[in-house]
């Protein structure tokens, strides 16, 4: 199962990896540097490659829909999240978030209005966690959210007021009004947790029993 999430990437854009860019402009960089040129000519094509590798890095690490970060950050932020939290034994706390109903909204109103939804969704969550949060567009209508040095109890409270705002929302597409609403699992780590995948998997089991209990609400372990 750690092999499946963790491994198992999604074509979301470009396949290399943030550190293999990272050390692709350093050695792009070094080559400029030995060229036999004046010196202000190396600094401005430094620049301009810079500005090109600082673009390519931004759009790896993105939804292009959403402007969220996609599913390859996730999986390395989490890991690094999850390590530093064991490391110095901190709180940490995970969510899953998960439009309901999403392909009845794609089947009525079609997948451009899907897509503005995610769209709208996206700005949402993004205005309602603090900025050391980390949120991230898993797949699909699913979403994630990494909370570092949060309790359940304390990740619950931006969780509730998210639900809510979905809940209030009426979004308007063609001029047709759309109500959504989401479930979310939130889990936090703990003793008898081990890796990344079982603290994954604990919200997951969670939003499970948030969607077949009516949808619509945040179910914490």
């Amino acid at each position: 199962m750690q092999d499946e999430i963790f491994n198992n990437k999604v074509s979301d854009g470009f396949e290399i990896p943030a550190d293999v860019l990272d050390e692709i402009q350093q050695n792009i960089q070094n080559i400029i540097e030995s060229f036999d040129i004046p010196d202000a000519n190396k600094t401005d094509v430094i620049k301009k490659i810079n500005f090109m590798y600082k673009q390519t890095k931004h759009i790896s690490l993105t939804d292009a829909l959403t402007g969220l970060y996609n599913r390859r950050h996730f999986e390395s932020s989490f890991e690094r999240e999850f390590s530093r939290a064991k490391r110095y034994n901190s709180k940490l706390s995970f969510a899953i978030i998960d439009i309901d109903f999403f392909k009845k909204v794609n089947d009525t109103y079609g997948h451009s209005c899907g897509d503005y939804i995610l769209k709208e969704a996206a700005y949402l969550i993004s205005n309602n966690f603090r900025i050391t949060d980390l949120y991230f567009r898993y797949g699909g209508e699913e979403f994630a959210v990494i909370l570092p040095e949060t309790s359940k109890e304390n990740a619950f409270i931006p969780m509730e007021r998210l639900r809510k705002a979905f809940e209030e929302s009426i979004f308007k597409f063609n001029g047709e009004k759309i109500s959504v609403t989401i479930s979310v699992g939130v889990s936090e780590l703990s003793e008898d947790i081990s890796n990344p995948c079982e603290l994954f998997d604990a919200a997951d089991k969670l939003l499970y029993k948030a969607k077949e209990n009516g949808r619509n609400q945040i179910r914490i372990n």
